[in-house]
């Protein structure tokens, strides 16, 4: 393994009045950009069937983690909130029963999404990574295709995250103690209280030192070779056979761009002679990452950011890894 020593010491987190967006998004799969305003006006709101008793919707997640966000940071200039939803679930008004699907007004339509992914950007909290500008950043998912909704009202799902966005490529960077992934309330009201406990455990500073410790690991080319060979046998291997210590959720495509990417990518590819650094990999992964529909992302974001850790302790400390080859 080939440990490069770095002794730049950690540059302080600086306040920015302004970060502009490149444009692209931080989720892609199947996903579409709407408005705020558009989950409010546009989209009736799904009900436990049994009792007819409402859910938490889209709109109100969104904007009660708005409304908290703004009072954590009240010093900090935050942008409205990204939203991307998929898998439309449409419907129509009882008048339009038994109408031709081309001849329905557009007020005899109804539609709501079955899931939906946000964050919100607290631009005057940054912090740069080799060139890279990464932007505090906090949000959520709720996808409806993980509640019983065939049923009586129960506890609901939602998942939430802090973390950083790196602006150079919009890839999310979030930590093990940056999400949570199953939070399960009942009110609009738990789950604010949630949220307000996610944002005080997160360790910020101890976030950043690991991710500018990446640029301190690299990889040779057999290295890498070996590395993407083993998580595509492992996607390929029984569970009883799968003798790595966390499980692997990328999939086999998301690998394959990880290898294109490392030779095309404009910000992250590997050096002229195929050695490349963690951090440099470590977005190559996020940004494969995005290909993942909403209701699993923010896992395999975080799972992502394990590998990494679990990968450097390995070179660190001398010990074996299945992924690496003998040290």
């Amino acid at each position: 393994m080939e440990l490069i020593a770095n002794n730049k010491p950690l540059n302080m987190i600086h306040q920015e009045t302004e970060i502009v967006n490149n444009g692209s998004s931080f989720i892609e799969a199947n996903t579409e950009l709407v408005s705020l305003e558009h989950l409010k006006e546009k989209c009736i709101i799904p009900v436990f069937s049994k009792d007819n008793e409402t859910t938490i919707s889209h709109y109100e997640f969104i904007q009660k983690t708005s409304e908290l966000v703004k009072k954590l940071f009240p010093e900090s200039n935050i942008n409205t909130p990204e939203v991307r939803v998929s898998h439309i679930v449409k419907g129509r008004t009882p008048d339009a029963i038994g109408k031709p699907a081309k001849e329905l007004l557009e007020s005899e339509k109804t539609i709501y999404y079955e899931r939906c992914a946000f964050l919100m950007e607290i631009k005057t909290v940054t912090k740069e990574i080799s060139g890279n500008r990464l932007c505090l950043t906090l949000g959520g998912v709720r996808a409806y295709n993980q509640e019983n909704l065939y049923s009586t009202k129960s506890l609901e799902k939602f998942k939430v995250f802090i973390g950083f966005k790196n602006m150079v490529c919009t890839n999310l960077c979030i930590s093990t103690d940056g999400l949570l992934n199953d939070i399960r309330v009942g009110s609009v009201m738990d789950l604010e209280d949630k949220i307000a406990e996610l944002v005080s455990t997160y360790n910020m500073d101890r976030h950043i030192e690991v991710m500018e410790e990446m640029n301190e690991y690299v990889l040779s080319e057999n290295e890498f070779a070996h590395l993407i060979g083993k998580l595509k046998m492992y996607l390929s291997q029984s569970k009883s056979q799968q003798n790595f210590d966390f499980p692997i959720t990328l999939n086999e495509s998301q690998l394959s761009k990880v290898v294109k990417d490392y030779y095309s990518c404009d910000n992250f590819k590997c050096g002229d002679n195929g050695s490349i650094s963690f951090w440099n990999l470590y977005n190559l992964f996020t940004e494969a990452n995005k290909s993942s529909y909403i209701d699993n992302n923010l896992e395999r974001n975080v799972n992502v950011y394990a590998l990494m850790n679990n990968l450097a302790n390995s070179m660190l400390n001398s010990t074996p890894n299945w992924l690496l080859p003998s040290i």
